[in-house]
């Protein structure tokens, strides 16, 4: 069993939380700041891998009281990927913390660790650029 199958990563952003929250929870807006789909439309999903693309199903269960978006994709083999993100408030509601937890994807054991390191990488170039995007419409 790998030592850790996952990763939680949090962002700042200058922001209200509702408006964040409104953001995230607009499936439209995925792609312009996660760079692994290129379209995506509340049901399905087109996923940009290194290995071409792939269209998966895709539901996001979005929880607006709670400030939380559960991403449940179901890929071409019928494997399950997930991903758990919340909106905080934080400065008296003035701005936000968006922390993203991502889980190894369904893969063969053996390639999990170099699939994850990877996607924990792009995550943070993702959180930049999701803050940005944020930032400079608030």
């Amino acid at each position: 069993m790998l030592e850790q199958n996952f990763d939680v990563q949090s962002i700042a952003i200058n922001a209200k939380p509702a408006r964040v929250f409104e953001f995230l929870a607009e499936p439209s807006n995925v792609p312009k700041w996660a760079k692994g789909f290129s379209e995506v439309n509340g049901e399905t999903a087109l996923m940009e891998t290194s290995n071409g693309k792939m269209k998966i199903g895709m539901r996001m269960d979005c929880h607006p009281a709670h400030g939380t978006i559960d991403t449940i994709m179901t890929m071409p083999d019928g494997s399950i990927g997930k991903a758990f993100s919340r909106v905080i408030e934080n400065d008296e509601g003035k701005s936000s913390i968006f922390s993203f937890v991502l889980l190894a994807p369904p893969a063969p054991l053996e390639k999990i660790e170099g699939i994850l390191a990877e996607q924990k990488k792009q995550l943070a170039e993702e959180l930049l650029l999701l803050k940005s995007i944020l930032e400079s419409e608030a």
